[in-house]
């Protein structure tokens, strides 16, 4: 197993990204290609691991003010280009970026290419659930415009990447929607919920219907659909919210000695409330469709959510998920559909 991490994406980089590779090659036993600025890396990582990790050098780096549709011909050297193509090449089995994710999703649509059949690539992220675990939500921002079509194949790739990576038998998939009846929504998802009926009646997926943004983390499902537009906008609600939360539980907890003695007594309760909501216990979301497995961290990912990043690389890379949707492309297309 060879993990290719993006050394200079994210907030945080390369620093994070070296030692969160230490960390992975450590508890994993992983090898790691860090590709970046050889000069930035090589004091950070001071030869640690050297029987793990080696560094690709690449003088340039995609920023956040890049464009996504000219980045990769104007960086070709860039740390995240270089990476796509080793990726492409089979020199590594899977790559992580905290970077653009616009950029990634560009760049591994153009150097990675999309597993043939598939439409659009989508972002899965994990959404902590009450009754513990993830459900696993697409798009979550890669397409903010989506046809039915589009959210078929991300309801088939959601249940096989939580079949063959959770081992969740039969995933149940939601569509997200302002209404649980039926009728509910606009045309695109008059449009989807019949093709995932379909699909369901066909014995394909385990479509349990609408669902609203309410009860998107009561565990009711493993699958939630959306268009990215939609997805992205509810996941930067949780994050904000879970945030929000955390920060006036610690000011409460902490006002006066009263408080402060009852937040001993809650102490192990709110730690596993954080760690449910914390994204760097999972490290990152991966990019669904793509012909070799990619990861997209969280833009400020500090050194553990690498390193879970990398727990998380390691599954997607020998889950066999890529095998199963070429298996399934038949059942994924709607006759007529435009690209």
């Amino acid at each position: 197993m060879r993990i290719i991490i993006d050394a200079m994406g994210g907030d945080h980089a390369p620093q994070c990204m070296v030692e969160g590779a230490v960390q992975a090659a450590e508890k994993y036993g992983c090898n790691i290609l860090l590709v970046g600025k050889q000069e930035e890396i090589d004091p950070i990582l001071a030869g640690r691991c050297a029987d793990k990790i080696t560094v690709q050098h690449a003088s340039e780096v995609i920023t956040m003010e890049d464009k996504y549709s000219t980045a990769f011909r104007q960086k070709k050297d860039s740390s995240m280009t270089v990476g796509l193509n080793l990726l492409g090449k089979g020199e590594g089995d899977v790559l992580i970026s905290a970077g653009s994710t616009g950029a990634l999703l560009t760049g591994a649509t153009l150097l990675t290419k999309r597993i043939k059949g598939i439409r659009r690539a989508a972002l899965g992220a994990p959404v902590p659930q009450k009754t513990g675990g993830f459900a696993l939500l697409l798009d979550s921002g890669a397409n903010a415009e989506c046809t039915p079509e589009y959210l078929l194949q991300f309801a088939f790739m959601g249940s096989l990447y939580m079949k063959t990576q959770c081992g969740i038998e039969q995933p149940r998939v939601a569509l997200i929607n302002n209404g649980t009846e039926e009728g509910k929504g606009d045309t695109l998802r008059h449009q989807t919920y019949d093709l995932l009926m379909n699909a369901h009646k066909e014995g394909r997926i385990h479509f349990i219907g609408n669902m609203e943004g309410r009860n998107v983390l009561a565990g009711e499902a493993d699958v939630l659909i959306c268009d990215g537009f939609t997805g992205n906008v509810m996941m930067k609600t949780i994050e904000g919210t879970a945030g929000f939360i955390m920060k006036e539980l610690k000011n409460i907890m902490y006002a006066n000695l009263p408080s402060k003695l009852a937040a001993l007594v809650l102490k192990p309760g709110l730690t596993k409330l954080k760690n449910m909501m914390d994204y760097k216990t999972i490290g990152g979301a991966p990019l669904l469709g793509i012909s070799r497995p990619v990861i997209k961290a969280h833009g400020s990912s500090d050194a553990r959510a690498i390193c879970s990043a990398c727990e998380q690389a390691i599954l997607f890379a020998h889950s066999g998920f890529i095998g199963q949707v070429e298996q399934n492309l038949e059942y994924m297309t709607v006759p007529g559909e435009k690209a």
